[in-house]
């Protein structure tokens, strides 16, 4: 390696290191209703889980109990914009809310603009992830969610937790994996304790 090439390769490598910091540090965006709001109307089409095959306001069923309300971005109506990884996300998210027992349930969102083969897709999902404490829903009104609800059209995925009436916490995310169920589920498991 020539001398010219040598600091080229060390500015190479500290860019890339740069990249990486700053891509961390941006990886999440604020998406949905603010931490002690009154969680909005969620007017969804149920179409697995404890209630199937109806249009309901999931957060008047829900009330009251810790819910996980997940908004995920679909590309015609099937694949999430997040891709496997959002779909390993849900399913340790379930697994992990089932465990913590009690009223906890996790309310998963479709955004998306084709309502009829989402609705055709979802039970096949249900099929392959044999969610046991997770309805999937999607959203019938306009691709970019519920107005009230604050939905960031950066954010591929959105978590929002609420319990007692008021949201706890909300998340957005460009990207996420089974890495970032712990924290929803630790929150998650203080609003259960604080009851």
């Amino acid at each position: 390696m020539t001398r010219s090439a040598r600091p080229l390769s060390k500015m190479v490598l500290s860019l890339v290191a740069m990249l990486a910091v700053f891509s961390g540090a941006y990886a999440d965006v604020q998406s949905g209703p603010a931490k002690d709001a009154k969680p909005p109307e969620l007017r969804v089409v149920a179409v697995t889980g404890v209630i199937e095959d109806k249009e309901l306001d999931y957060t008047a069923h829900r009330g009251d109990k810790p819910t996980v309300y997940v908004f995920v971005k679909s590309k015609e109506g099937r694949i999430p914009e997040a891709g496997r990884p959002a779909g390993r996300f849900l399913k340790e998210l379930d697994k992990a809310v089932k465990d913590l027992g009690g009223d906890a349930y996790v309310v998963a969102v479709w955004l998306t603009d084709t309502a009829e083969e989402t609705r055709q897709y979802l039970p096949l999902v249900q099929t392959s992830l044999q969610f046991a404490a997770t309805a999937l829903t999607y959203f019938p009104g306009d691709k970019t969610g519920p107005k009230d609800w604050g939905i960031n059209d950066d954010a591929n995925v959105t978590v929002v937790i609420a319990a007692k009436g008021k949201v706890v916490e909300s998340f957005g995310y460009l990207s996420i994996n089974e890495t970032d169920v712990p924290k929803i589920v630790e929150i998650v498991k203080k609003t259960i304790e604080g009851s």
